[in-house]
């Protein structure tokens, strides 16, 4: 397992383009999951221990995105082949397991992985309301394991800035995580 580190934000880069089939069966797009203050874009999957080690805290957090605005959408882009547990079937059982307050989409081309440069799981994409990059960075401290309950919140601490400003901070910590296992 390869770990890697997300590079630095490019900030007001432009939201890339998606239409990808949900767990729920739905087609989602940026504009269906787009909140009225921005979007958080995550690349996750379910066998990674660094997701693992956050997934108590991104729900969390993404629930209280909402309150501000920020509606959050979850991608999986690893090639299922290769980890079972990342299968479209297992994508629905975590995220029902789990109740994730958002939507979880397979990537099965990888095509969107590489559109957006993500490079690992987790790898966050913060925009905000005009769909503009504001955060590239961690969700916390956490890494393979989870960090102590009194960590900053870098992820929601940013994105609830981004709703209120329409900025993103400028000194930003790379998420580090598994790289995408691509085909």
């Amino acid at each position: 397992m390869v770990s890697l580190e997300t590079p630095v934000c490019e900030f007001d880069q432009p939201v890339v383009p998606f239409s990808l089939t949900g767990v729920d069966g739905e087609v989602w797009t940026v504009e269906k999951c787009r909140g009225d203050k921005g979007l958080l874009v995550m690349f996750i999957c379910n066998h990674c221990p660094y997701v693992k080690a956050i997934r108590e805290r991104l729900i969390r957090d993404t629930r209280e995105l909402m309150d501000y605005g920020i509606n959050s959408v979850a991608i999986m882009s690893n090639d299922p082949t290769e980890y079972e547990e990342d299968s479209f079937e297992n994508m629905q059982r975590i995220a029902q397991q789990y109740n994730y307050p958002f939507p979880y989409l397979f990537d099965e081309s990888q095509q969107v992985a590489k559109n957006f440069g993500a490079v690992c799981t987790p790898d966050f994409f913060g925009y905000n309301a005009k769909l503009a990059l504001q955060y590239r960075g961690r969700l916390d401290a956490s890494k393979k394991t989870t960090a102590a309950d009194n960590v900053k919140r870098d992820l929601f601490d940013a994105m609830k800035q981004i709703a209120q400003t329409g900025h993103g901070p400028k000194q930003q910590i790379p998420s580090m995580g598994c790289s995408i296992k691509w085909k």
